[in-house]
């Protein structure tokens, strides 16, 4: 039985993730699939993420070993991904999406509304920080970063999810995570409050993820790349290839306050976009839609909209640079 090479972060939740994907893979294909662990610049550095380069920090290695032919396929979180392609590589499979959502875990079961004024929330997101501002000024942000563990322990009374002597601990309220993570590694009992894309709208291509495979394997329609692209949701690709083509257009990154959704309703690709002052003082909104459910529709969908967002000042507002 063929045997291929999976590369993945080391973290719990990647090695969740990429287990997952990987056992999809090899079910669909009929050959065995070994994780491989590779440990990126984003594991390695420790400054807020925004400043670390970006999207693609956590990317960027795993790219290379897959280049060089050291693993075969690699998962990503979707919203890591650079919006740009690499020479060499295609995103040939994005599964069925998790739960979309930000989800809020706060102390003592308190919600958005119910935290009290003056609460400290931790985030590490520029996007999550802007639309937490705009909906509740009187809150205090908190730039946190770290794994999902680490970071819930920064919640009073969620101390124990940490690194035993790893501080600080407990000196937020709440913190803001991606509903789809906490999910996946079976931590749901911490989420108190789900924030609706109607009130908090979500990353681009958030809960989903990308198995990326030498271009070669498909051009060759290899065993590999049959079974990736068996894997592949066309909802969820449409979804994110608009949500993505109208991050890339507005040229923003991880660092930027953008916050998009798209998903199909009654045959219709809708799409809907969010960008925000960094301090939440101001945001726009945006809405679109597409009868056609291909992927060039999406696209176009996604660079049409985000079109519509610079007309209106979106790069003013956000501090984008075009």
């Amino acid at each position: 039985m063929a045997k291929y090479l999976l590369g993945t972060r080391g973290s719990a939740l990647a090695l969740t993730q990429s287990g997952m994907a990987g056992q999809q893979v090899a079910d669909a294909g009929g050959f065995e699939v070994d994780l491989e662990i590779v440990k990126t610049e984003g594991d390695i550095l420790t400054g807020p993420l925004s400043q670390m380069g970006g999207t693609g920090v956590f990317a960027a290695t795993l790219r290379t070993r897959l280049l060089e032919g050291d693993v075969d396929l690699a998962v990503h979180s979707l919203k890591d991904l650079p919006t740009l392609p690499t020479e060499g590589l295609t995103v040939a499979g994005i599964p069925q999406r998790e739960d979309l959502r930000d989800a809020l875990c706060a102390r003592d079961g308190l919600t958005l509304e119910t935290l009290p004024s003056g609460a400290r929330v931790g985030t590490g997101s520029p996007r999550r920080a802007a639309q937490i501002r705009a909906a509740r000024p009187d809150l205090e942000i908190v730039d946190i970063r770290g794994n999902v563990g680490t970071r819930l322990a920064r919640v009073a009374g969620l101390e124990s999810y940490g690194t035993e002597g790893k501080k600080p601990q407990g000196d937020c309220d709440a913190v803001v995570l991606a509903a789809s993570g906490l999910k996946r590694l079976g931590f749901e009992e911490v989420i108190t409050d789900y924030l609706d894309p109607s009130q908090i709208l979500p990353a681009p291509g958030q809960g989903a993820l990308a198995l990326e495979i030498r271009t070669a394997e498909v051009e060759a329609d290899s065993e590999l790349a049959r079974a990736v692209a068996a894997v592949d949701h066309l909802e969820t690709r449409l979804a994110v290839t608009a949500e993505r083509a109208l991050l890339r257009r507005l040229e923003a990154g991880c660092a930027a306050p953008v916050g998009t959704y798209g998903r199909v309703i009654d045959g219709e690709l809708v799409l809907d976009s969010l960008v925000a002052h960094p301090q939440g003082t101001e945001t726009m909104r945006a809405s679109a839609s597409v009868a056609e459910l291909t992927v060039e529709a999406a696209e176009q969908l996604g660079i049409s909209l985000a079109d519509s967002l610079l007309e209106q000042g979106a790069a003013r507002l956000a501090g984008l640079t075009l």
